[in-house]
């Protein structure tokens, strides 16, 4: 994305955003509360209409896609409430997700995917509601493989879990990049930020005021205090 203005009604968001994320990499958003982390993964997958600025993915321009056709395009959004179907089992939401799906990438078949995870393939006749909160983060990041995902952009995925929980969804961010699918990561655990991104974009008051590796983020103690609440 490049130069993107968004926010909501009369209220500006984002002041020109500029970030990018390669193939093959896993990039975090970091920030404090409110500074615009989840308006920017909602301007990508087109959920939010930038009024200046651009969206492209794989060369081409999507700023003006709705969220369906955006999703067509093999961009998957696992938002920070899951939004998983209470109602339905394990099974039944991996093909809801089928059906919703990209055009482009090989269609992952929802029982395969479903052999990725074990809380869950153990269970896939459970309802949604009764999945913990792990359980529930693991099942939207399923269903969002389902539906292909060659950029998966992840709100908050590690927020309210267990520590070892995080480090579980830490092991299959890894291993889903180990398989090509690139990653935008919005975390507030910066900790964990640091831990899986190769590269990390510091954003605050909708703005971005930092950008650097791990090592160079770890390393800026002034960043990392006065950005993110973190003392080094």
């Amino acid at each position: 994305m490049s130069g993107l203005v968004a926010g909501y009604g009369a209220t500006e968001v984002l002041h020109g955003v500029s970030l990018c994320v390669e193939r093959g990499e896993v990039v975090s958003l970091v920030g404090r509360n409110g500074a615009g982390k989840t308006t920017t993964l909602r301007s990508v997958v087109g959920n939010v209409a930038p009024s200046a600025g651009t969206v492209t993915f794989r060369g081409e321009d999507v700023t003006d896609l709705s969220a369906e056709a955006t999703v067509r395009k093999n961009v998957a959004f696992v938002p920070e409430e899951r939004r998983i179907f209470p109602g339905l089992t394990v099974a039944e939401n991996l093909q809801v997700g089928r059906l919703g799906g990209g055009d482009t990438a090989e269609a992952r078949d929802p029982e395969a995917v479903l052999q990725e995870f074990e809380n869950l393939r153990e269970h896939p006749d459970r309802k949604g509601a009764a999945l913990s909160g792990g359980e529930q983060q693991m099942l939207a990041i399923a269903r969002a493989l389902v539906a292909g995902a060659d950029l998966l952009l992840l709100d908050e995925p590690t927020e309210g879990l267990a520590p070892f929980v995080v480090r579980q969804v830490e092991d299959l961010v890894r291993n889903l990049n180990d398989e090509g699918i690139a990653v935008l990561l919005v975390e507030q655990n910066v900790g964990v930020a640091l831990e899986l991104a190769d590269r990390h974009y510091v954003l605050d008051r909708g703005e971005i005021v930092y950008h650097g590796t791990s090592d160079q983020l770890r390393e800026n103690g002034e960043v990392m205090d006065r950005h993110l609440g973190v003392t080094t």
